[in-house]
């Protein structure tokens, strides 16, 4: 086994780009499709870290003698869950709802080592939205920020702009906090 490789267990093309910002690069990449269903009754954080462990489950499964990462990222009002937006009515509906509020975006992050040790953590950032006006929420929805967001933004593009501020990790809201990735990563040696 060629020592400290790390397969990134993910779709999401952001998480690449914050992993090397942390000079951490996937030897692979892997989509781990999976069943993105909330279970009832589930909390919001906790239904982050079931879908990190999930996605970093089955690509470990084919791939023990390798290093596992996996994240995801859940944006929520109390227990009210926001998907990722797959329309432009999806985010308009979720911007009224998110706008003059705060709400939470959980990251959950998973990583299994060779062997089959697993680690997990949640990070939790509280995003504090401006209100928006209709037109507001119509403009952005006609650009291509949102799609395939959870809660239908990406704080990284167009939307910064209604974000007062946000208590927590940033990068996490971006879709991988880097501080408890990094930890994580160091703390089993790679």
């Amino acid at each position: 086994m060629a020592p400290n490789q790390l397969i990134l267990a993910s779709a999401s093309p952001r998480r690449i780009e914050l992993l090397e910002q942390i000079g951490v690069t996937p030897s692979l990449v892997i989509h781990a499709d999976i069943d993105e269903i909330p279970q009832k009754a589930e909390r919001p954080g906790e239904f982050a870290e079931r879908m990190a462990l999930a996605k970093a489950s089955k690509v470990s499964n084919s791939n023990t003698d390798k290093y596992v990462l996996a994240a995801d990222t859940v944006v929520a009002i109390g227990r009210n869950i926001f998907p990722k937006a797959e329309t432009k009515d999806d985010v308009r509906e979720f911007l009224k709802q998110l706008g003059g509020r705060n709400h939470r975006v959980y990251g959950g992050i998973c990583l299994i080592q060779p062997g089959g040790a697993v680690w997990q953590r949640l990070v939790e950032t509280r995003v504090f939205m401006r209100r928006l006006s209709n037109d507001e929420i119509s403009s952005y929805a006609d650009c291509d920020d949102w799609i395939g967001k959870a809660g239908g933004y990406a704080i990284q593009g167009k939307a910064a702009k209604y974000i007062k501020r946000i208590s927590g990790s940033y990068s996490n809201v971006v879709g991988l906090d880097l501080y408890t990735t990094s930890k994580l990563l160091r703390g089993v040696g790679f």
